[in-house]
C-alpha cells in the first residue's frame, strides 16, 4: 500500500513577524489524494506555530509529544525541541515515525527531525517537504531584495511560486502568524 505523502511547508521569521505556511496537497504516489490538508497547528495558546510534513499519523504522534514537551518544560520551545529529538532518536517506537517539523515563535524558527537534529536557520527561514527548496530559495530571494514585504507576504508568495514548480504541491495555502 502506497503512503500519503507530499507537502511544502514553509517558516519566515522577518522583522521581529514569524509566518508559517504550508500547501494543502497530500499524494498517493503520482496521485493526488487530497488538495486542502492542513499541515499547521498552533500550541502554546498561539504562541507557538507548527508545520509538519511526512505521514500525517506519524506528525500527529510527533506533535502530541511536542506539546508534553512544552508542557513539561513551561513552554520553552528549544528545550521542547531538544527533548523531542533526544527521545525520537532514542525510542523504539518514535524512530520508526516518519515526519517533521518546524516549530516557530517570534524569536525563533526550528526544524525539528528524527535523526536528532534541532536546527535553527542563520536567515530566519526554514522548509521541509517536497517543495522546500523551492519555497526556501523563492524566500531568501524576497527576504534579500523585497524587504518591505512583511513576514507572511514571504510565505505566501514563496508558496505560490513552489507550487508552480513542484507537482507535489498546490495552491490552496493556509499560512499563520504569531
Amino acid at each position: 500500500m502506497q503512503q500519503i505523502h507530499a507537502t511544502t511547508v514553509l517558516a519566515v521569521l522577518h522583522k521581529g513577524q514569524v509566518a508559517i505556511g504550508a500547501d494543502g496537497q497530500a499524494t498517493m504516489g503520482n496521485t493526488v489524494a487530497k488538495s486542502n490538508v492542513k499541515k499547521i497547528r498552533k500550541l502554546s495558546n498561539g504562541k507557538i506555530i507548527t508545520g509538519f510534513a511526512g505521514s500525517t499519523a506519524d506528525a500527529f504522534s510527533l506533535l502530541e509529544r511536542f506539546e508534553e514537551k512544552l508542557a513539561a518544560y513551561g513552554g520553552n520551545m528549544k528545550r521542547a525541541a531538544i527533548e523531542l529529538a533526544k527521545d525520537w532518536r532514542t525510542d523504539r517506537f518514535l524512530r520508526r515515525l516518519e515526519a517533521m517539523l518546524i516549530a516557530a515563535s517570534k524569536e525563533e524558527v526550528l526544524v525539528i527531525s528524527g535523526t536528532g537534529d534541532v536546527l535553527e536557520p542563520d536567515n530566519g527561514i526554514a522548509s521541509i517537504g517536497s517543495g522546500s527548496m523551492f519555497a526556501q530559495s523563492a524566500a531568501t530571494a524576497l527576504v534579500k531584495h523585497a524587504p518591505h514585504l512583511t513576514a507572511e507576504e514571504i510565505v505566501t508568495e514563496s508558496l505560490h511560486i513552489a507550487a508552480d514548480i513542484c507537482i507535489y504541491t498546490n495552491h490552496n495555502l493556509i499560512v499563520e502568524k504569531v
